[in-house]
């Protein structure tokens, strides 16, 4: 018979290591925690394993702007006030997106002449994305976005005026 130390719950039974209500460690009844009966009893307690933080994420979001000096910063959340919420702010990725869709769909269309009225402002916008994207990076984002819709858009270019081309020498030729 095994109780449980912290609330005397009693069990029958050698298979229970552990109390079913608290998950403390059950001991024989009438012996202190530390006695067991035999070496298959005996139930090894590791310490807590280590805490991590791979992310390196600060304990607080509101510590998080290190640009500021320490008596502006926020100490504890008790200091917010109310109705302001604490967002991070995001670069604009609007242009390089727009970009990227179509010269995918220029690419896509490059048989039906869209690669001319879908790649030439792929192009477009994927110059200006990487303009945008070297000239303030903090507040525009997605220069790789810009770089593949300014490559997708100049390739069907290129393959439509080519394939226009071809055509119109076929039909001269014919």
């Amino acid at each position: 018979m095994k109780q449980c130390p912290r609330c005397l719950a009693t069990y029958d039974g050698d298979q229970l290591n552990f109390c079913l209500n608290d998950g403390e460690m059950l001991t024989a009844f009438g012996r202190s925690p530390t006695q067991s009966d035999d070496e298959a009893t005996r139930t090894l307690i590791l310490d807590q394993s280590r805490v991590t933080n791979p992310a390196g994420w600060l304990a607080s979001p509101l510590n998080a702007p290190l640009e500021l000096p320490p008596h502006q910063r926020l100490q504890n959340f008790q200091d917010l006030p109310l109705g302001s919420p604490q967002y991070a702010r995001s670069a604009d990725q609007t242009i390089p997106t727009a970009a990227m869709i179509l010269g995918i769909a220029s690419l896509v269309m490059i048989c039906c002449y869209g690669g001319l009225w879908l790649g030439l402002p792929a192009a477009i916008l994927g110059f200006i994305g990487i303009k945008n994207a070297d000239k303030d990076g903090d507040r525009y984002g997605g220069r790789g976005m810009a770089v593949a819709g300014l490559v997708l858009g100049i390739v069907t270019l290129i393959f439509s005026i080519v394939h226009i081309l071809f055509i119109i020498f076929a039909v001269m030729a014919g």
